[in-house]
């Protein structure tokens, strides 16, 4: 039986706020709001946003990373939107990224110069 990834669903203590950061910044469209959840449709994938009690304590063991032309230009967006940089553009051949923090501390990265195609 295949399966594919429905959507990623990120823990958060306010639904509505990483939703409509990650809309803005993603230029995605809203799906679903209410209290306790919220989804956007963030082509080619669904992100969520789902209350937990609890508060983010330790570094993320998974992120996501967007494509980006120029990550400066990202970054400088981002933090407009409430990112918070983690450093420096890192070099890594045969591209580079940047970490950012999301409103509510969960890192992501923009990286360019990598290859999108899954083959390479």
């Amino acid at each position: 039986m295949a399966h594919r990834i429905a959507e990623v669903v990120i823990d958060c203590s306010d639904p509505q706020l990483l939703a409509g950061f990650y809309l803005e910044l993603l230029d995605g469209r809203p799906r679903q709001s209410r209290p306790e959840w919220a989804t956007i449709w963030a082509d080619p994938i669904i992100l969520g946003f789902q209350r937990v009690p609890e508060c983010k304590s330790v570094k993320n063991r998974c992120h996501l990373d967007f494509f980006c032309d120029d990550l400066e230009e990202s970054a400088v967006r981002a933090e407009r939107l409430g990112a918070r940089r983690m450093g420096d553009v890192v070099i890594d051949p045969p591209g580079a990224f940047i970490v950012l923090q999301d409103p509510e501390g969960n890192e992501f990265c923009f990286v360019s110069g990598y290859p999108d195609d899954p083959d390479v």
